[in-house]
């Protein structure tokens, strides 16, 4: 007799209710299609119209109900439908989720289901800065393995689309995000957090609220368990002293007893068994110190499921995350790299700290609240040109004019709109020998859709020069 899947039995039990999707976006729109496939009561509500919603014929064939616009959602708050799922983006303690809530609508989410329907091991990664790589890295390392792999959360599509195709000897690695985080009550199997600086601070209340949103990573972890902390970030080294399960560390600084550290070059695994260098900081290809952490976090994560072998032959081919210092262009003797992913200040600190001259760099967007006091040294040390756009770019000048070291015409700053008028700009100060990199501290929302969206453009751009 054949069982019934969690995920069999989650869609049965859906077929009597009525589900809003709020927000068409890249974490909805498959689930949405899935839904109406199955025959279920789907409305979309989103604030975009249905002529600025490129999906809406194909939905509107497909079944689904419509509330668009300013009003879209209208009687939610009165327990118009009993599921609802919210976009990451929209704040969990909205007004008309709340008082939805109170009227017995269930609010959830993509990966809080995911988390109840998955019959795998889970995998998942947050922080402030590297999540991208290093849950990239986890994922190519199990599959080098011979493992079958299943990729989501803040990457690619929606994972409970796949729910039902998962095999318990498969694994789900998942990228998370505080927004995600934020409505957990289940942590995964294994909880990497990479480290945690000001971040989102214009959709979390404070500081505080956006650490314990990333907390809900490990805090309902069981004994069997393992959790991975950053041992040089100040806040994630005193959360392993609470998490329930294993805990495990990396660290540039210092040896650890049980985790993965750095031995002048050497990259070294510790545990109850003994220790083994791992590999080389050469031997990854992508630069920057910030990628030898990531990689640290990912073999802690991994050890004892990937061998040491596989790892070192990945790092010495892998050449990093579309998106992430990379180099899109050599033009006129100068190198363009797209690290669009860079969406706060300590991502394009980071980034200038990967390049040994000083560069041109391209930076402001979308206002996070986050403050950029901090990037202003960094600045003025490792960046011969700065081309500001966007609704920050006031806000930047004023850090960068602040440090300590700034000289006026030192770094010499630009402000220039639109964005490929920016990129423009770059262009025609750069000389033979330049490196230009966009990394502009900031998310993209005043000018594009998302960092992704911004670094297509970016790479659009630079590539249709035409050659001399």
């Amino acid at each position: 007799m054949n069982m019934r899947t969690k995920a069999e039995i989650f869609f049965e039990n859906m077929k009597d209710k009525k589900i809003a999707f709020i927000g068409v976006g890249v974490s909805h729109t498959d689930l949405i299609k899935l839904f109406l496939k199955k025959g279920l009561n789907v409305t979309v509500c989103d604030k975009k119209t249905a002529e600025q919603m490129k999906e809406y014929e194909e939905l509107k064939a497909a079944g689904a109900a419509f509330s668009l616009g300013e009003s879209y959602l209208d009687g939610m708050a009165e327990g118009k439908y009993d599921v609802v799922f919210r976009t990451p983006g929209m704040y969990y303690n909205n007004e008309t989720l709340t008082q939805a809530r109170l009227h017995g609508t269930a609010v959830t989410s993509e990966m809080e289901v995911f988390f109840d329907l998955c019959p795998c091991p889970i995998y998942a990664v947050t922080g402030s800065d590297g999540k991208t790589t290093t849950t990239t890295i986890i994922a190519e390392l199990l599959k080098a393995s011979g493992r079958t792999v299943w990729l989501g959360g803040n990457i690619g599509h929606p994972l409970l689309c796949d729910a039902g195709r998962m095999q318990p000897h498969d694994y789900a690695v998942l990228e998370l995000s505080s927004f995600q985080l934020m409505t957990m009550d289940r942590s995964p199997h294994i909880a990497i957090v990479t480290n945690l600086a000001p971040n989102h601070l214009d959709m979390h209340k404070d500081m505080a609220e956006y650490v314990s949103a990333k907390e809900n990573i490990f805090r309902h972890q069981t004994g069997g368990d393992i959790a991975v902390f950053n041992a040089d970030n100040a806040i994630t080294a005193e959360q392993a002293f609470r998490a329930a399960g294993r805990s495990r560390r990396f660290s540039r600084q210092r040896e650890l007893s049980d985790g993965v550290f750095l031995r002048g070059e050497d990259i070294v695994c510790r545990s109850p068994a003994g220790e083994r260098v791992i590999m080389k900081t050469s031997d990854i290809r992508i630069p920057g110190v910030h990628n030898v952490e990531n990689y640290m976090a990912a073999i802690a994560a991994v050890d004892g499921l990937v061998p040491d072998g596989i790892i070192r032959d990945f790092a010495r081919s892998f050449g990093g995350v579309e998106h992430r210092i990379e180099l899109v262009r050599t033009y006129r003797g100068v190198r363009y790299y797209n690290d669009s992913i860079a969406s706060s200040p300590s991502r394009t600190i980071a980034g200038l700290r990967s390049f040994k001259e000083k560069v041109i760099l391209i930076a402001g967007g979308y206002d996070k609240h986050i403050p950029f006091d901090v990037l202003g040294p960094e600045v003025t040390s490792h960046v011969k040109l700065l081309v500001l756009c966007g609704a920050t770019a006031g806000k930047i000048r004023a850090a960068v004019e602040a440090a300590p070291d700034y000289r006026p015409g030192h770094p010499e700053i630009m402000e220039v709109s639109p964005f490929r008028a920016a990129v423009e700009a770059a262009r025609d100060r750069a000389v033979s020998g330049d490196v230009v990199t966009l990394s502009p501290a900031c998310a993209a929302f005043d000018q594009f859709k998302n960092f992704a969206e911004r670094g297509k453009t970016f790479k659009e751009i630079v590539c249709g020069w035409p050659e001399e």
